[in-house]
């Protein structure tokens, strides 16, 4: 894939809040139909990266650009970001008091301007193991498991035709049928030509990435294959002292 294919350019990203650096110049990109994993250690700037993406509100770069689909998205707004085709995953899905799972799939749907039918919103709930007869009319709030939540907001991802998606740790919480649920999603949306960003600490979803970044203290000090960039976590970054990597960052996360 050449220059054309490219469908996320991110560079020299930095964040700065108040006196600390959390991000300091990003830079990667991302194909389409290809899978970029992000790994770092707790409090590493790896959900901070996806809020400035997106363009969460509080979370405007300090420096560096956004580049989605050829157009500088840098300080576009979260709305422009989703209507051209760039979904966030959150690690932790939001609960609806009182909305449906029915309208909740509907609501994303008529957010991305496209036409709500019965058998696309069950067609949405069967890929990722959940049965429409069963929660259909279930509420979108504390009654569903993490699991089913995260499970649900993939369902609702997969309706909007995403273009780019960045899955901020898909795997925390859920269990072993779940986390099967969710890496064939993953696969079905890479086959589809869908760009694919994803934050995680499991194997079974590193292991789908074709490339993996490690991040230490808001600066990228490691790109490579899934498994040099899982094993060199596992071995370098759990164990490690204060004297091994930069930690002069204060991070936020």
């Amino acid at each position: 894939m050449g220059e054309k294919d490219t469908i996320l350019s991110v560079s020299d990203l930095s964040i700065v809040k108040g006196k600390k650096k959390i991000l300091k110049k990003i830079s990667f990109q991302v194909k389409k139909g290809e899978v970029l994993a992000l790994v770092g250690p707790n409090g590493s700037g790896k959900s901070t990266l996806a809020y400035i993406l997106m363009g969460l509100k509080g979370y405007e770069p300090s420096g560096g650009t956004v580049i989605f689909k050829g157009k500088d998205i840098t300080r576009a707004p979260v709305h422009e970001r989703a209507k051209a085709g760039l979904i966030l995953g959150w690690q932790e899905p939001a609960r609806y008091e009182g909305i449906t799972v029915r309208r909740f799939l509907a609501l994303g749907l008529e957010g991305r301007g496209k036409g709500v039918t019965e058998d696309k919103l069950k067609w949405a709930l069967k890929q990722t193991g959940l049965f429409p007869e069963k929660y259909m009319e279930r509420k979108v709030d504390n009654t569903l498991s993490g699991g089913e939540r995260k499970r649900l907001e993939l369902s609702s991802i997969i309706l909007m035709e995403p273009e780019m998606v960045i899955l901020d740790e898909p795997d925390s919480g859920v269990d072993a049928v779940a986390i099967n649920n969710i890496t064939g999603v993953i696969n079905n949306l890479k086959e589809s030509g869908v760009g694919i960003l994803v934050i995680t600490h499991s194997d079974e979803i590193l292991n789908l990435a074709d490339e993996a970044l490690l991040i230490c203290n808001g600066t990228i000090i490691k790109k490579g294959s899934p498994k040099e960039i899982g094993k060199f976590f596992v071995d370098k970054c759990l164990p490690c002292s204060d004297d091994e990597f930069p930690k002069e960052v204060g991070l936020i996360e």
